[in-house]
């Protein structure tokens, strides 16, 4: 039986296990995939998913639906990633960096590539550039949002997301050039 996302904050609200796991089962894949992106092994992506549910239990009375659940359980892993990240984050110090151009050929390289490429693309980036790529380029926050959140300057969210943007550009190019699966199968 498929319950509504009322119904689910309901029971869960009540502490009932049948509706927290049933809560769980809906939304677990799709958060699974938000933890991924922020750490480079599964077994991390499981532990930031399960503290991430915790919280999710423990704070569902005071959702106040200002979003849909989904959302708000989103936000929660997102919030659970970043402090599993804080304490290993290693950014490189700020740089004076001018904004890459995107070329038309860059877009046509990375139409080549298929969406699980992409993201173990992204994957494969150091620590800090993943984290703030994610932040900006994916999850939509700005620079001033994302150095709030991590406890940075703006200027180095800047200079992060510019070096993740680099690195990127240069994996498409090498992929290209000598294919993804030999390099992916190296590293």
């Amino acid at each position: 039986m498929s319950f509504s996302d009322e119904e689910l904050i309901e029971g869960c609200r009540k502490h009932d296990r049948n509706m927290q796991e049933k809560l769980y089962d809906k939304y677990a894949r799709s958060m699974f995939v938000v933890a991924l992106r922020y750490v480079k092994l599964e077994q991390e992506a499981e532990d930031i998913l399960q503290e991430a549910f915790v919280k999710v239990f423990q704070s569902i009375g005071k959702f106040r639906k200002d979003s849909t659940l989904s959302y708000w359980i989103k936000r929660i892993v997102v919030n659970t990633a970043l402090n599993h990240q804080r304490s290993k984050l290693y950014l490189y110090p700020m740089v004076d960096v001018t904004d890459l151009k995107k070329k038309g050929d860059e877009a046509d390289a990375i139409s080549s590539f298929s969406h699980q490429e992409l993201l173990r693309m992204i994957g494969e980036l150091p620590d800090g550039c993943r984290t703030i790529f994610n932040l900006y380029a994916i999850e939509g926050y700005k620079h001033f949002e994302i150095a709030k959140l991590l406890k940075i300057s703006e200027g180095t969210s800047k200079s992060q997301y510019s070096r993740a943007k680099s690195l990127l550009k240069e994996k498409l190019r090498l992929y290209a050039k000598i294919g993804y699966e030999r390099v992916g199968d190296q590293g």
